[in-house]
């Protein structure tokens, strides 16, 4: 039989629900699922609640503007005596370099005597040139000074005859004159043959090839067999008495601040060893083209030292008073060098200055500051004109 039960809401709820069959027991499976679901986001919407509540409030919705300032470090460099140097390129060369060629009218080479690299000494012998006709013809000049004496001799004797004749009146007055005249030229030309004599001994010993004055020997260029004239290039460079010196290659404005006297550090190219020198020389022109001057260092001998090689010179200018800054702090664009100061108001200004020499500590600042400035040390480049920072002083 089918029985038809009416249930009404007051006995519905004095009803257990798993009492409830059909499809009124999946509802209630779906519900609970979405209670639960409700619970756990009402519970993590609390547990927000109470994490800003223990934080101190809300969350600012937007930040401050100064809490979002890049944060950079400044310092106020003041003024410092800057012992000024200036680092200038240059060849080394010899300080007084004496080419030494043929004096004479030259010949074949016999021997040559020394080598490049070799020391000598004022009037050594380099070379001997070849001398066997000269010598012939001096002999031959030494017999015609004996021809000439006996000539002086024989007419010594014959005016003496003459003189103890003309008392007894053998000889007139005019005989006496006449012997005496020709006594006379026979003396003469001895002293004649003696002097062509000496002239050709002279032309000889110039057929040695000597050295002017002590000193290193730098270039050899003849060889035995080799004939020589007085049209030859040099045969030998002497740098007298081994002292050598570097060219420095000098900027007009730099050349200002230099003076004879000076000392300087020369650094040949290829070497870490360092040679103190002195300035001895400025150059009392400037190069059109290059806009540069030579300052001439006078540098000892030493095997290091070869003409014609390259050096970097630091040489002293003396001492100034300047704002030295950090390379890091100096910045540079298409008009120049510039800083950046931050101002009483924490914003950036570019500040154009010109710089100087650089040294140990620093860069060398000639124009633009005073030294009171707080200068941004580091990240200039990442700055804008006129951005608010937050200003840090460099510790120590």
């Amino acid at each position: 039989m089918n029985y038809e039960t009416t249930i009404t809401a007051e006995v519905a709820e004095n009803i257990p629900a798993d009492t409830i069959t059909g499809s009124s027991g999946g509802m209630t499976k779906r519900t609970r699922n979405i209670l639960i679901g409700a619970a756990m986001i009402l519970g993590l919407l609390l547990a927000i609640g109470a994490y800003f509540a223990l934080a101190g409030g809300e969350p600012a919705a937007v930040a401050d503007d100064n809490e979002q300032a890049p944060v950079v470090t400044v310092i106020a460099p003041g003024q410092t005596t800057v012992n000024g140097v200036i680092e200038v390129p240059g060849t080394i060369a010899a300080r007084r370099e004496m080419p030494v060629g043929i004096v004479g009218e030259g010949g074949r080479v016999v021997s040559v005597t020394v080598d490049a690299g070799d020391w000598v000494g004022q009037g050594q012998v380099l070379a001997v040139i070849d001398r066997s006709v000269q010598n012939q013809q001096a002999a031959a000049q030494a017999a015609q000074i004996e021809v000439a004496r006996a000539d002086a001799n024989l007419a010594q004797a014959n005016l003496d005859r003459a003189l103890q004749l003309v008392e007894r009146g053998f000889v007139s007055k005019a005989d006496v004159d006449r012997l005496t005249a020709t006594r006379d030229s026979a003396m003469a030309r001895v002293k004649v043959a003696e002097a062509q004599l000496s002239e050709l001994r002279a032309r000889n010993a110039r057929l040695s090839v000597v050295a002017p004055a002590s000193g290193y020997v730098l270039e050899r260029n003849v060889e035995p067999g080799q004939t020589v004239g007085g049209g030859s290039p040099a045969l030998f460079r002497i740098a007298r008495g081994g002292e050598m010196e570097m060219l420095a290659q000098v900027g007009e404005t730099q050349l200002a601040r230099l003076s004879q006297g000076v000392m300087a550090t020369i650094t040949p190219t290829g070497t870490d060893k360092s040679f103190e020198g002195q300035v001895w020389q400025l150059s009392p022109v400037i190069d059109p083209q290059s806009r540069q001057g030579t300052a001439r260092i006078a540098l000892p001998f030493a095997p290091e030292l070869r003409p014609g090689g390259f050096a970097t010179a630091r040489i002293s200018s003396g001492a100034l008073t300047a704002t030295v800054l950090p390379e890091s702090a100096v910045l540079a664009d298409e008009e120049g060098s510039f800083v950046y100061v931050v101002g009483e108001d924490n914003t950036a200004t570019k500040q154009r200055v010109k710089t100087g020499m650089v040294t140990s500590q620093g860069i060398a600042i000639m124009e633009g500051l005073s030294g009171t400035e707080q200068v941004v040390l580091r990240a200039g480049g990442f700055l804008n004109p006129g951005e608010t920072v937050k200003p840090r002083r460099q510790e120590g």
